[in-house]
């Protein structure tokens, strides 16, 4: 697994760019388009028993677009042999590699934290380029103790912005998700991406991660959505999980004419070599039904 340490004091830290501002990230003909998200078989990539490329052969025989592929398991050493053999792999087979997904913390106070978590970013953003893939999913963090949320938003702002000049030089858009802490609710990771105001920053938008109200505050941000990790499970109006109205979903972002994936990420009890492949064929058939719509 990759620590930060081995690259931070090699990294440049750019100075902001003035940038136009951000639009509205969906609009006009929806273009639906699926992926595995690797985060879905973490047990098996974590033991070794699965690897990237597997993957890459699951794709070909679910009928999916892509691979959306958590970076967690990635080796430390060899690191680029294995982007290019992973990379080769997924080309040959006509599988898409459209985003990483990567741990981050950016409620930072300290000026050199802030510094390190963009550099952070950056590091990433020069693999995703060297994958082909032009989107990372970003985490926001957790407000520190004794810290306002307002404080803590306007830090992941300033850390987004610093890295997103970077990675507008590489084509490559950060997508910041709702996963809890600042970005437990919509109206607050609006106001992030809408301060950054950058166009190679939008919302990575994960269906079960909403705690209230999910629908409504998925339809919130999806102007601003770049890409989408599916969830079998939603909480519903009583606090617990329930199964999510996928058909309700898709066409919700059909009708706000997203174009990206939605890419399973599957976290229930049964095993996913089982259950991934049945989930992944429901959301193909909701992908023709809206498409063809």
């Amino acid at each position: 697994m990759i620590s930060r340490r081995h690259f931070l004091p090699t990294l440049p830290l750019l100075p902001f760019a003035a940038q136009a501002a951000a639009p509205h990230l969906t609009g006009g003909r929806a273009r639906l388009k699926t992926a595995i998200c690797a985060y879905s078989f973490r047990k098996a990539l974590g033991d070794g028993s699965l690897s990237y490329n597997d993957l890459v052969d699951m794709a070909v025989e679910n009928q999916v677009d892509g691979i959306d592929t958590t970076v967690y398991w990635f080796p430390e050493s060899g690191l680029d042999a294995f982007l290019t053999s992973f990379r080769r792999k997924a080309y040959l087979a006509a599988v898409e590699i459209p985003s990483i997904a990567i741990r981050s913390n950016l409620c930072k106070e300290r000026a050199g934290d802030q510094q390190q978590e963009a550099a952070w970013l950056m590091h990433w953003v020069d693999i995703a380029d060297r994958l082909g893939a032009s989107h990372i999913r970003v985490f926001g963090g957790t407000v520190p103790e004794g810290k306002s949320e307002d404080q803590a938003s306007q830090w992941v702002s300033d850390i987004l912005k610093r890295a997103a000049d970077y990675a507008g030089k590489k084509g490559v858009i950060l997508g910041l998700e709702n996963h809890g802490g600042i970005t437990l609710h919509a109206k607050r990771i609006i106001e992030i991406v809408k301060r950054v105001d950058h166009p190679y920053v939008g919302i990575n938008l994960d269906t079960g991660n909403f705690r209230t109200d999910p629908y409504t505050q998925m339809e919130m941000c999806l102007p601003y959505a770049v890409n989408s990790q599916f969830k079998v499970n939603i909480i519903g109006a009583d606090g617990k999980r329930e199964r999510s109205d996928w058909d309700r979903i898709v066409k919700m972002f059909a009708d706000a004419g997203y174009r990206g994936y939605f890419a399973l990420e599957y976290e229930a009890e049964e095993d996913p070599s089982t259950a991934v492949p049945r989930y992944l064929k429901e959301i193909r058939g909701l992908v023709a039904k809206y498409t063809a719509a």
